[in-house]
């Protein structure tokens, strides 16, 4: 594993964050998030999975981990982390993880920013399981539009109560909206980061 940002245990809050599928911590959808989060007085932490970190230094692209390696990673980071007001969230892939990982006794909610509920194209096989009795809060981003699972989809999963998903209009997997929408994809970036960050910081209210 690979912590991308500095740590500073005395903060209010804290959000782990971890990168989708294909993309590392260190890209655009990451680091814009980071900022507009950050701007709520949120710590965020990105870090990248032991797949990606072989990527970048072997400039090879890889598929990721399989998911209980993935997950056996992200609990040992936890576990390393000093105790604080702790959150684990991430794009796609890794806030599927995120979710996996809630049982954590230090993590007190999770966020999942673009939830790959089915991959696309095959909304059968969905990945909801655990997220029928999930008992800590979570929140759901979504882009209306999002191929791995759309609102009209989403809407009728059998999703725990302490689930929460909140829509970002027009928005496709990573949120961007049709320019036929009159929306932005900084507008639609800043409003995920708003919606999140309310969240977080209702978990220490």
């Amino acid at each position: 594993m690979q912590l991308i940002d500095n740590l500073s245990p005395g903060k209010k809050v804290t959000l782990l964050l971890a990168h989708g599928a294909g993309a590392p911590a260190q890209s655009e959808f990451m680091t814009q998030m980071k900022d507009f989060i950050g701007q709520y007085n949120i710590q965020i932490v990105r870090f990248n999975f032991p797949y990606m970190v072989e990527m970048i230094s072997q400039n090879k692209r890889r598929p990721p981990n399989p998911v209980k390696q993935l997950i056996q990673s992200l609990n040992g980071l936890i576990d390393e982390l000093p105790d604080m007001p702790l959150i684990i969230g991430g794009k796609s892939m890794g806030g599927r993880v995120a979710t996996l990982c809630a049982d954590h006794p230090k993590v007190l909610a999770t966020l999942a920013l673009g939830y790959p509920f089915h991959p696309p194209g095959k909304p059968d096989k969905l990945r909801t399981d655990h997220l029928m009795t999930m008992t800590k809060p979570c929140l759901i981003v979504q882009g209306e539009r999002d191929t791995f699972g759309t609102k009209h989809e989403v809407d009728q999963y059998p999703l725990s109560q302490s689930i929460n998903v909140n829509w970002i209009p027009d928005g496709d997997h990573s949120f961007k909206p049709r320019k036929s929408s009159g929306l932005t994809l900084n507008e639609n970036m800043m409003l995920a980061a708003k919606l999140s960050a309310e969240f977080i910081n209702d978990q220490i209210a």
